[in-house]
């Protein structure tokens, strides 16, 4: 990203991880624009992002000693950060939120989205069509894991069965969909 300079921001998370306040200070200064529009873009409700936002910035100084360099830039570890704390906080919304029961009908309205342009209702309609193909529990099972953003424990959980049928369930699915979304020549 022009006017990121990888290197020195991967100096300071090592200042920040001796606890050098002023290093923190520029860090902040350096990454917060960047991190703010990951979380927005996520989350979609400014107030909630900057709350966020906070939390990240608290990690970074709580956990700036765990960043490896050679495991990645220091923009992507930041980022991952921040978008794995928005996905979680997304997460935490949905379970208390959602209802346990199967609400099928809202699922069409969802991935429609408010683009509807006419391009997109032919994807949608060919989307529709294939998750019709598959049946419950796995068509609610793959609409939460890539809609909604559950994690596979999440949906073991919920569906009050096993981790390894959750990715059986997942795979499947997708396989089918896959198979049903491809155009036949």
């Amino acid at each position: 990203m022009p006017g990121i300079d990888n290197t020195g921001l991967a100096d300071l998370i090592v200042a920040v991880a001796g606890e050098d306040r002023n290093a923190f200070r520029a860090l902040y200064d350096q990454t917060s624009a960047k991190l703010f529009a990951i979380i927005l873009r996520i989350i979609r409700n400014r107030s909630l992002a900057e709350d966020i936002l906070q939390d990240v910035y608290l990690r970074v100084w709580r956990n700036a000693g765990a960043y490896a360099p050679e495991s990645g830039s220091p923009l992507a570890w930041l980022s991952s950060i921040a978008r794995n704390r928005t996905i979680d906080i997304l997460r935490q919304k949905s379970l208390t939120a959602a209802p346990v029961g199967g609400d099928d009908g809202d699922w069409w309205e969802k991935i429609a989205g408010p683009r509807n342009v006419e391009a997109d209702l032919m994807d949608v309609a060919a989307l529709r069509h294939c998750l019709g193909e598959i049946e419950e529990p796995s068509r609610s099972c793959v609409l939460l894991a890539y809609y909604e953003g559950y994690s596979r424990d999440e949906l073991a959980v919920r569906f009050g069965k096993p981790v390894s049928t959750i990715k059986t369930w997942l795979h499947r699915s997708l396989t089918a969909l896959k198979a049903c979304l491809e155009p036949t020549s």
